[in-house]
């Protein structure tokens, strides 16, 4: 890993470390608690599942906005299959596969109709969030309890070797896995040097469709797995669900390392920055903060992300600047 990364994951621990003890003098009674902690991890797990996915897709040089509604309709797949009374595999698999072809409506139109990113994205954030509410006949689907409500749910003292739910282990094996994928497979190569420079990628002789497709469906599929976790949490399909959720997402990834320009990415620093993100949100609950401070917090982080990101670009342009 590179020093400048490295300093960039140190940064990120020592800012949540920070927060944490903020938040513990503010609530000492509450906060710093080891329920919390496990609270505060299924928390960031829905968006960390997201995050992992959105980073391969900024790395290459794109953008994803509906994450959000691909999470509302994946959570009404997955309740609408249990409800119809099928296997709860299968309706994992439904909600999964969901996921995925949300990611391939996305990565089609662009690479199809050659659109921006951020065009496309918006028009299917605003197209997956209406077909969720069609199948759900615009309200909430209840469904009978199965396994799949304990995912993400609180452990029972029976459970406590666990030292957190499924879905957290789910998620932290999955970023161990894309890591890995990024940083040292042919795919996670490409995805860089088509985000770095696509002209160049071209003439390298890297496919530039497949890849932006691909990176797209992975998109999909890991909001798939937050829909899931989405589900798991609440124990219904509601299509009104994770309003908003993609804004949290690419802020997590941007300050963990994601260059809005593309060609970086850091699937660490994105999970460090999805666990700043809940830790704020949390820390601002339990002071008793309204959720219109919260609002004005979550966008100055938004706004602070971006300006950390062109910071960084600002400064790798002198540092190659001849002389530097």
């Amino acid at each position: 890993m590179q020093r400048a990364a490295w300093f960039n994951l140190v940064g990120l621990i020592v800012a949540w470390v920070i927060l944490f003890i903020g938040f513990s003098l503010a609530a000492p009674h509450s906060f710093p608690t080891l329920a919390n902690l496990e609270l505060l991890a299924r928390q960031s797990t829905i968006v960390a599942l997201a995050v992992l996915g959105t980073t391969f897709v900024i790395a290459s040089g794109g953008i994803d906005l509906s994450v959000g509604s691909v999470v509302a309709l994946v959570t009404v797949v997955i309740a609408g299959v249990v409800h119809a009374g099928y296997d709860p595999a299968l309706a994992l698999v439904a909600g999964l596969l969901a996921g995925g072809i949300c990611g391939l409506l996305n990565g089609g139109l662009i690479v199809g109709l050659r659109v921006t990113p951020f065009i496309v994205t918006l028009g299917t954030l605003l197209l997956l969030r209406g077909l969720a509410k069609g199948l759900a006949n615009e309200q909430k689907i209840d469904s009978k309890l199965t396994w799949l409500n304990d995912l993400l749910q609180v452990l029972g003292k029976a459970e406590r070797w666990k030292l957190v739910p499924v879905g957290v282990w789910v998620m932290l094996v999955l970023a161990v896995v894309l890591s890995l994928v990024l940083a040292r497979t042919v795919f996670g190569r490409q995805t860089l040097a088509v985000g770095s420079n696509e002209m160049a990628a071209r003439y390298a002789g890297i496919p530039v469709a497949k890849v932006r497709l691909l990176v797209y469906v992975l998109g999909g599929v890991c909001s798939g797995l937050a829909g899931l976790m989405q589900f798991s949490r609440l124990g219904v399909g509601d299509p009104t669900v994770a309003i908003g959720l993609e804004l949290n997402v690419i802020a997590a990834a941007v300050i963990g390392g994601a260059s809005l320009s593309g060609g970086r990415g850091s699937i660490a620093g994105s999970l460090l920055g999805a666990l700043i993100m809940s830790t704020i949100a949390s820390g601002s609950s339990q002071m008793g903060l309204p959720n219109w401070v919260q609002e004005i917090v979550t966008g100055a982080i938004i706004v602070l992300a971006v300006a950390l990101d062109h910071f960084r670009q600002r400064v790798r342009a002198r540092a190659a600047l001849p002389g530097q």
